[in-house]
């Protein structure tokens, strides 16, 4: 979202480190940030080499770029998956630039990896509870647990390693465990009550998610290493930006309602949303889809709660294009239950990509237009609510979740 990049911007350069981190080099969001923060070094007669390292496999066509134009490279493991790779060179070396001592989180590691190595019971345990106890629904919260993100960096890690065939495990992120309104999902907490709660440091925290989900992925036989459908949203995404380089999109909504365009049924906002609810399975979820700032407009993240009280079932909140690499996956390969409200806004400010022939502004469109086609090819519920001014648009579209 241009809004959102701006604030990185704002800052003063030349104090700034830009860590561009991508095993391949070729995923488009980190691409077109790395164009814009180059290109913005020069601007500022700064050496871009001097506030930029690269994070990246060992051979990759990044890696053979980077090292050409004279960047520092860190090389990681090229075996290790992305959602998999936290304590890797992805993961550590900002942390080590945060003056954090890696060798203690390391250690932490290893010390709970052996410990389940030599009694497996532990993490064996939990993937039974996930595959046979639990349904289609995991709930995580890190309230109080003096480790906030921790739940965000799981729902990638479950949500795209086993939403596939059908099949998977949906984490939906919420405050507190009081925010579940169904019955039929399973709590997990870091610190305080739930179904399930795990204590224990971040390092070990990383490890046994990620070897739960190993396992949860052999319990639920599909392979947890692959993600067939982020590729195809990458590939919906690719497709349109080429479209638009000949032809720029103009779309006309089906209703206006004050400052929010409704694209799909009902005459206003209310109506729309009352209509998208109705075709909710008696099992099945919400997912909010907010391709806006994360920052400024925040308060949009309030319809998670509001939606979930009204209706009794699981909702899910991602920014956009954030979970498309995590509960974008399991959108389209997972359980066939969800319906989905797409949040896109209109921005006053925009930047071009150096060396593209199109904006951040143009990129995040095609990115939310492409989901939402690889949604409709599956013939799933639908609604997109675009902002024409984004403070009002979000009050409205609160007011009238409040009013279902």
């Amino acid at each position: 979202d241009p809004n959102y990049f701006a604030y990185a911007l704002k800052k003063d350069l030349s104090k700034t480190l830009v860590i561009v981190s991508s095993k391949s080099g070729s995923t488009i969001e980190t691409s077109s940030q790395r164009s814009i923060f180059e290109q913005s070094f020069i601007e500022a007669k700064l050496d871009p080499t001097e506030h930029m390292v690269f994070v990246t496999d060992p051979g990759s066509t990044l890696d053979q770029q980077a090292r050409r134009q004279g960047f520092s490279v860190i090389n990681a493991d090229p075996h290790v998956g992305g959602r998999f790779s936290v304590l890797s060179a992805f993961g550590l070396v900002p942390a080590a630039l945060l003056d954090i001592d890696v060798s203690v989180l390391l250690d932490q590691a290893e010390d709970t990896k052996m410990e389940f190595l030599s009694n497996p019971e532990f993490v064996c345990d939990i993937s039974y509870l996930l595959s046979y106890v639990g349904s289609q629904y995991i709930s995580f919260t890190d309230a109080d647990s003096h480790m906030p993100g921790l739940s965000d960096w799981i729902e990638q890690l479950i949500a795209e390693s086993t939403g596939k065939n059908g099949l998977g495990r949906l984490p939906v992120v919420v405050k507190g465990s009081d925010e579940v309104n169904s019955s039929d999902v399973f709590t997990i907490a870091f610190f305080g009550s739930a179904d399930l709660v795990v204590e224990a440091d971040l390092a070990s925290q990383f490890i046994i998610w990620e070897w739960v989900t190993a396992l949860l992925g052999f319990a639920l036989k599909v392979d947890p290493f692959n993600q067939p459908n982020v590729t195809e949203a990458k590939d919906a995404t690719s497709q349109l930006l080429s479209q638009w380089k000949v032809t720029k999109p103009s779309f006309v909504p089906d209703h206006l309602d004050g400052e929010v365009e409704i694209f799909g049924e009902g005459v206003n906002i209310k109506d729309s949303l009352s209509q998208l609810i109705q075709l909710l399975p008696s099992d099945g979820y919400i997912a909010v889809m907010a391709y806006l700032d994360r920052d400024g407009d925040s308060k949009i993240s309030q319809i998670q709660k509001i939606l979930s009280e009204k209706t009794k079932r699981p909702v899910t909140f991602g920014w956009g294009p954030r979970f498309l690499h995590s509960t974008g996956q399991f959108h389209k390969g997972g359980q066939p239950n969800g319906v989905f409200l797409q949040i896109t806004g209109d921005s006053s400010y925009d930047i071009d990509i150096p060396g593209q022939g199109f904006s951040l502004g143009t990129l995040i469109a095609a990115q939310a237009l492409g989901d939402a086609n690889a949604l409709a090819l599956r013939k799933y519920p639908l609604l997109r609510l675009n902002l024409k001014q984004r403070p009002g648009g979000i009050e409205s579209i609160l007011g009238a979740a409040q009013s279902l």
